[in-house]
C-alpha cells in the first residue's frame, strides 16, 4: 500500500527505513490516519520524518504522488454557475467515517464524471451531488476527508494543499543560508579545535581520579588540551561578474564571520574570478588597495584555515593561460590555476565552497573551470549541508 510515496521519498533523499515503512502500515491498519488523507499526512511524516530539514522534501513527495486532487478541466460552466451561491462551509468532525472516501485518485475522477452526467441543476448541503456546504467528495465549502473541491476557495485544507504550500522549505539543509546558520556552522570549528589542537597542557581532575582509581590506587596523571581557541580563518571571496546574483547570500557569510568571537584570527580578502599576483583587501578589488600574493603567503602561515568562496566560472583562459586575467592592470604572468595551486599547496587546510548548486557544476557555462578548480581544493555548495562537509574537511590535513 502507497508503495509509490515509499520510493517518492526515497528519490528526494528522505532516508526511509523498512522498520519505519512497516511501522507506517501498522499504524495506518489501526486508523490512525482518522480514514482521511491530512490524517496520512500527518502521520506518514510524523513516523517517516526524522529532522525537521526533512519536511520539505516529504512534502514534495507527497506532492508528487497525491497531486491531482483538483478541478478536472472538464468542468462546464454551468456546473461553476451552480456553485456561486455557497452555503455556509461545514463544520463537521474531521474523525467522522465516509462512506465514500476512496484513496485511489483515478475512482476519484470516474466517480466525479459520473455524477456530473447524472446531474441536472443547482445543489447545496447534502452528501451527494455536486454542491457546496456539504459532505459530497466534490464541490467546495463542505467537508470531505479526501474530497475534490471545485471552485471556492479551500475551508478545510486537503493535505495535498498542505504539502503544496511547502511551509517548511527554509527548514532545509540543501538550500542556501542564512546568517544565522552561518554563525552556527561556523562556530563548530572552535568545538572541532578543542578537541584536536594544542598542546596537553591541563590536568584533567576527572579522568585522573578514574585512572588512579583504575590503578590501584597509584597516581596517574592524565592531561588534556585546555579550551583556547586556536582556530585562525582566512576567507577568500570572489567579488563581482558573476558573482553579483550571490551578493546578498555572501552578505550574510561575511556579517555571520564578523559577529564570531570564536577564532584566534579572521581575516577576509577579495578577488575577481581567479586569484593572480595580487589579493583585494575590499570587495571593488582596486589594485591600489591590494596585497602581493607572495606577501600573504608570508604573512599567513600553513596552521591558519583557508575557505575559499567563489563560483568558480569563467574564461578557460583566465585560469589556464598567461595574460589573461579579465583585470587590464594585472601582470599576470603564470596562469591563474598556478596560482591556486600555490595556495592550496600552502596552507595545510583548505576548501572552496561554491554558490552553484552541486548539481548544476557539470551543466553550468564555467564547467571546465568548476571541474578544473574542484582537482586543486575540496569543493562543497554552499548550504547548511555542504558548509558542514566543509567544516569537517577543514579539521583533516591533506
Amino acid at each position: 500500500m502507497f508503495t509509490g510515496l515509499f520510493y517518492a521519498l526515497r528519490r528526494e533523499g528522505v532516508k526511509v527505513t523498512v522498520t519505519e515503512w512497516l511501522t507506517l502500515m501498522e499504524a495506518l491498519a489501526r486508523g490512525l490516519a482518522n480514514n482521511s488523507l491530512t490524517g496520512f499526512y500527518y502521520l506518514a511524516r510524523s513516523v517517516l520524518v526524522k529532522s525537521e530539514t526533512g519536511y520539505d522534501a516529504f512534502d514534495r513527495a507527497f506532492l508528487r504522488c497525491f497531486a491531482g486532487i483538483e478541478t478536472p478541466p472538464a468542468i462546464t460552466e454551468e456546473v461553476l454557475q451552480w456553485l456561486e451561491n455557497a452555503l455556509p462551509p461545514l463544520k463537521v468532525d474531521p474523525r467522522e467515517k465516509n462512506p465514500d472516501l476512496q484513496w485511489d485518485l483515478e475512482e476519484l475522477k470516474k466517480m466525479l464524471a459520473e455524477r456530473l452526467a447524472k446531474q441536472t441543476e443547482e445543489h447545496h448541503g447534502g452528501s451527494q451531488w455536486i454542491g457546496t456546504g456539504g459532505t459530497s467528495p466534490f464541490g467546495h465549502s463542505g467537508y470531505h476527508p479526501a474530497g475534490v473541491r471545485i471552485g471556492g476557495e479551500s475551508v478545510n485544507r486537503s493535505a495535498v494543499k498542505v504539502a503544496a504550500a511547502r511551509a517548511y522549505r527554509d527548514f532545509r539543509s540543501d538550500e542556501t543560508l542564512n546568517t544565522r546558520q552561518f554563525e552556527l556552522a561556523l562556530r563548530r570549528l572552535r568545538l572541532f579545535s578543542t578537541a584536536v589542537e594544542g598542546e596537553r597542557d591541563v590536568l584533567d581532575l576527572d579522568a585522573t581520579v578514574e585512572a588512579t582509581g583504575r590503578n590501584a590506587g597509584r597516581l596517574e596523571l592524565v592531561w588534556t588540551r585546555g579550551r583556547k581557541n586556536n582556530i585562525k580563518l582566512l576567507i577568500l571571496m570572489d567579488s563581482g561578474g558573476s558573482m553579483n546574483p550571490y551578493q546578498r547570500l555572501c552578505s550574510r557569510l561575511f556579517n555571520a564571520a564578523n559577529k564570531s568571537t570564536h577564532f584566534r584570527d579572521l581575516q577576509f580578502y577579495y578577488f575577481h574570478n581567479c586569484v593572480y599576483e595580487v589579493i583585494f583587501k575590499d570587495p571593488f578589488c582596486i589594485r591600489k588597495n591590494s596585497l602581493s600574493t607572495y606577501e600573504f603567503l608570508r604573512r599567513y602561515g600553513p596552521d591558519y584555515r583557508l575557505i575559499m568562496v567563489g563560483d568558480a566560472s569563467m574564461a578557460a583562459s583566465e585560469l589556464l593561460m598567461p595574460y589573461g586575467a579579465l583585470d587590464w592592470g594585472a601582470e599576470n604572468e603564470e596562469p591563474g590555476l598556478t596560482w591556486l595551486q600555490r595556495l592550496a599547496g600552502h596552507f595545510e587546510h583548505s576548501v572552496w565552497l561554491n554558490p552553484i548548486p552541486k548539481d548544476h557544476w557539470e551543466m553550468v557555462e564555467g564547467a571546465r573551470t568548476i571541474g578544473l578548480i574542484r582537482e586543486v581544493f575540496p569543493m562543497f555548495e554552499l548550504t547548511l549541508d555542504g558548509l558542514h562537509a566543509a567544516i569537517k574537511k577543514l579539521m583533516v590535513k591533506k
